[in-house]
């Protein structure tokens, strides 16, 4: 894919930031910026999918009840720590 030229303004310490951790790193700035770019990009993607992942699982409607999480939790640190719980509501058959 070709480079396209692009323009923004930042802030006078972003900049100086930026031209810091290109110098550490040996690269441009330009460089710096694009793998800054690149990489927000990528989460924004990774927390779309696991969203769009979790609706699905949730459409499922098979989940661990709130009472069953607190005991869990509530046993973290005692001498009877218990194993993490395993769904028990389903979704109703009609």
């Amino acid at each position: 894919m070709p480079n396209v030229p692009l323009s923004l303004r930042i802030d006078a310490e972003i900049k100086e930031r930026i031209e810091q951790e290109a110098k550490s790193l040996d690269r441009s700035s330009s460089y710096v910026v694009l793998q800054a770019i690149s990489s927000y990009l990528k989460g924004k993607d990774e927390k779309r999918k696991a969203i769009a992942e979790a609706i699905a699982e949730a459409d499922k409607g098979v989940f661990i009840s709130q009472e069953s999480m607190g005991k869990w939790v509530d046993s973290w640190g005692t001498d009877n720590e218990l194993p993490p719980p395993e769904a028990d509501i389903y979704p109703s058959s009609k």
